[in-house]
């Protein structure tokens, strides 16, 4: 057991030249500025009842191991929280969001319509489908993937869409590509 005169002598001598070093090591692990004074002089206060049983032989190592711990048990308690400052059961209003569970089965089954309709398209418009509406690939990103042409992709896509927009509504469901006619390219028959 160290006396306390020599206790406040290594304190003193040791221990309050790392102030800097310390406020500084606290300031860049910790989140909250106003919390820095109060963590420095927990750690101090720390340090030293530690060193009532024994003067450290590294006090620069023991007093930031010493830091370290306590933000990293400072950081833990703050993370919880306790269950009277979250909700008081009998004040909680139980119809916050009555329709959550409705609005969660109504996107799940349009999902299901959605990747049903995909499963419809030809492989081609599938793929142009998914690289354009569901990876976010420009025209030509696709376009260079897939090795074909800008218009090409932009004519497939709209041919996809609209077979996914019929199967969402009811309908078949099916790619419909354009006839032309004997007169020339675009015109229907």
């Amino acid at each position: 057991m160290v006396d306390d005169e020599a206790l406040n002598e290594w304190f003193c001598r040791e221990v309050l030249p790392l102030e800097g070093p310390l406020t500084r090591f606290i300031r860049r692990n910790w989140r909250v500025a106003d919390d820095v004074m109060d963590l420095r002089h927990d750690v101090y206060e720390r340090a030293f009842t530690g060193a009532r049983k024994e003067l450290p032989v590294n006090t620069r190592q023991y007093l930031f191991t010493i830091a370290r711990n306590h933000l990293i048990n400072s950081a833990k308690r703050a993370r919880i929280v306790s269950f009277e400052h979250v909700a008081d059961l009998e004040t909680v209003d139980s119809d916050i969001d009555l329709f959550e569970a409705e609005r969660h089965l109504t996107a799940r089954e349009s999902l299901r319509r959605v990747l049903a309709g995909l499963e419809k398209l030809s492989p081609r418009v599938r793929e142009i489908v998914e690289l354009r509406k569901i990876e976010g690939l420009t025209p030509q990103e696709t376009a260079d993937r897939l090795g074909i042409g800008k218009d090409a992709v932009s004519g497939q896509l709209v041919m996809g869409m609209k077979a996914l927009a019929s199967h969402m509504l009811g309908g078949t469901g099916r790619v419909v590509r354009p006839r032309y006619g004997a007169r020339g390219r675009g015109e229907q028959s």
